[in-house]
């Protein structure tokens, strides 16, 4: 890479050495932050929990194993403040339950060598107050309008780690984004004042989309409501809703999570393969773990699966990807890819949702690896399989899941983008950039095109469109991650994080999740107000082919079938949209006619509607005739339920139009293309 290169996304340093060979994108991957280990007090406790409870849990997790695991937070939930504040608005807490104060908890939280954890809420009054179980929280104890006093004040006490809940904040219709940036920069600003590092875990239960804005304003968010009600018992059925709407791929990257909510292990009511299947989704998603049963009383079995080191290496992986879905031959029977640290190795789990046992085939071609051989192994019982050459397959129970290691294998063919450009690039003007060593051939782009502290990789290609890998070669000799907004074709932003490797002339990689669409055309963008960013050099660009689909392209709008803003819930409105190659619109045409966008939401006629108008929404997959779809080779798209055409409410080809059904008529409007 040519010194200064990349439009001004150049690190501060008088010189920078002249690379004139192509880094490869693979030299060295960097370990990002993984996602949060631990134990809250919630699910077995909810609002009864004093120091006494906190340090009895504490003494039985450091006894039964858990840090040596990889567990290290003890994340103290609702209950610990009842909501009083003194004369100057500083927090205060009953010192007959919490001897010595807060900081006396997280004292001795840390003296077992763990970190602490707090909770609060984002809207005046917490979720005590509105939902008390255990014991009623009395108004005032949520910290809006004292997002500065009180993240300065949980880490002055010692803290590590808070939970911002939302229940006030829904109440009082609160902006989400907006609320939790200022309570992000409210613990950066406490974390800057002490010294201690605060980690920010946003709790607003997936409500306006925190996929779409939480990287780089936490390093977790919840993606869907509880898993569990308190008193309620655990269920096969809660954990499948808790995993079907944390699927993120493209906002889990680099340190920053989906959080499906705390697990379920251990408490009365799952059996142990329950346990198991819960800690392969939670792991193949590479989620946090934070354990919600009683530590002290659990039994041994559930420790040895809580602490199992191959499914936790899994979750824990380095590079900090989510699996995705690869394959659903027959309903009910999901295989679900991650693609790990190193070359040829991922993680598989097979979920069998059927009623009965069912022989389950992964093939190396759905995870991005070539047919050549490569080695299964079986994390519960720490044994390889045996060595196979294009797939494998085993028989799952039913109602369980089966997860699978297969590393040694080869990746399947990339493409990769060297960002080499002259000197004049610094500082923001165009250059032409040429990629070297590119797969298939030469690849020219602009860097930069004119815009200061801007690099974009122009004529990305990508043979059809889904989710894809991108590495990301970088260099920064700082100390600490630095940051860039990554923005692929006019898709939501991101923020990226890149950690320290090491020195300026010491490459390193990261990865990150991508939706691209078909064709030569998409554009990656990297771009930060600061000088202090990474000094970035090519990407690769590796497919992942069993989580393909394709763009559904209106003949008349030349727009695709949109889900707006990558909302999940049920009853969203299908929509007119500029085309992207977004999740939002990835459509699978499956064997079963239906359309299946995020990996498990259909397109759907709404209350199964056979009428002009009925609106065409998105559904939870049911297999009902509704959600069946004919593609026909005249462009239209007719509804199985009562063969009325796909169409475009008013022949309209504006963003945002809406979709709906009407009566075939051959206007241009009820015509599509899958690309």
């Amino acid at each position: 890479m040519a010194a200064g290169a990349l439009a001004g996304l150049q690190h501060q340093q008088a010189t920078t050495p002249d690379r004139t060979e192509p880094v490869a994108v693979t030299s060295s991957q960097i370990a990002v932050p993984p996602a949060p280990m631990g134990w809250a007090s919630w699910n077995t406790f909810a609002a009864k929990i004093d120091y006494n409870v906190i340090k009895a849990q504490v003494d039985a997790f450091v006894a039964a194993g858990l840090p040596a695991a990889g567990y290290k937070y003890i994340n103290l939930d609702e209950g610990w403040w009842q909501g009083t504040r003194d004369s100057q608005g500083n927090i205060t807490t009953d010192e007959s339950e919490w001897p010595g104060g807060m900081s006396a908890i997280a004292d001795y939280i840390h003296s077992k060598g763990l970190k602490a954890g707090i909770y609060t809420d984002a809207g005046k009054d917490g979720c005590g107050y509105y939902y008390p179980t255990g014991r009623p929280a009395a108004p005032g104890s949520g910290s809006e309008g004292h997002y500065e006093q009180d993240m300065l004040q949980f880490s002055k006490w010692g803290f590590d780690y808070v939970k911002v809940d939302w229940c006030g904040g829904d109440v009082e219709q609160l902006d989400a984004k907006s609320t939790y940036q200022a309570i992000s920069d409210a613990a950066a600003k406490a974390a800057a004042t002490t010294g201690r590092p605060l980690a920010l875990s946003v709790c607003n239960w997936g409500k306006q989309n925190p996929w779409n804005w939480g990287a780089g304003m936490a390093a977790l968010w919840r993606t869907n409501t509880d898993i569990i009600f308190h008193g309620q018992s655990p269920s096969w059925d809660s954990m499948l809703a808790n995993f079907d709407t944390n699927v993120h791929p493209s906002a889990q990257h680099t340190g920053y999570y989906n959080d499906p909510d705390m697990l379920m292990v251990g408490l009365d009511g799952f059996t142990a393969a329950q346990n198991r299947s819960h800690m392969n989704l939670w792991a193949i998603s590479g989620a946090p773990l934070l354990a919600g049963n009683n530590v002290a009383t659990m039994s041994t079995q559930t420790r040895d699966i809580l602490t199992n080191p191959e499914v936790i290496a899994v979750d824990q992986d380095p590079r900090g990807l989510q699996g995705v879905k690869v394959a659903e031959d027959t309903t009910g029977l999901q295989v679900y890819g991650k693609v790990l640290a190193g070359t040829g190795k991922r993680a598989v789990t097979l979920l069998n949702r059927t009623s009965s046992a069912q022989n389950m085939t992964v093939r190396w071609s759905d995870l991005g690896l070539t047919d050549a051989s490569a080695t299964v192994r079986n994390p519960w019982t720490r044994s390889n399989v045996g060595s196979f050459g294009t797939n494998y397959t085993v028989s799952v129970p039913a109602k369980d899941s089966v997860m699978l290691t297969v590393t040694g294998g080869t990746e399947a063919a990339s493409s990769t983008y060297e960002a080499e450009a002259t000197a004049n690039t610094k500082g923001g003007s165009a250059a032409n950039a040429t990629c070297a060593n590119c797969s298939g051939g030469t690849k020219v782009g602009n860097v930069g095109n004119g815009a200061a502290n801007t690099l974009r990789f122009n004529n990305v290609t990508a043979d059809a469109t889904g989710t894809k890998v991108v590495e990301i070669a970088y260099t920064n000799g700082t100390n600490a991650a630095r940051t860039a907004v990554l923005q692929v074709n006019g898709q939501q932003a991101t923020t990226v994080s890149f950690p320290p490797t090491g020195s300026w002339t010491t490459p390193g990689t990261v990865s990150v999740e991508v939706s691209l669409a078909k064709g030569t055309s998409n554009t990656l963008s990297f771009s930060n107000s600061s000088a202090w960013t990474p000094d970035f050099d090519a990407i690769e660009v590796r497919p992942l082919p069993g989580a393909n689909g394709a763009q559904v392209v209106g003949a008349q709008s030349n727009r695709c079938l949109d889900i707006n803003n990558y909302t999940i819930i049920n009853g969203t409105d299908a929509q007119l949209w500029g085309c992207n190659g977004g999740e939002n619109q990835s459509w699978n045409n499956t064997s079963r006619k239906q359309l299946v966008v995020y990996g498990n939401k259909c397109l759907d006629a709404y209350n199964g509607g056979t009428a002009n108008g009925t609106r065409v929404v998105i559904w939870d997959c049911n297999g009902q005739s509704n959600q069946q779809w004919n593609v026909n080779a005249n462009g239209t798209i007719t509804n199985g339920n009562g063969g009325l055409c796909l169409d475009a409410t008013g022949a309209g080809t504006a963003n945002g139009t809406k979709l709906v059904l009407w009566t075939c008529n051959g206007n241009n409007s009820q015509k599509w293309a899958l690309s």
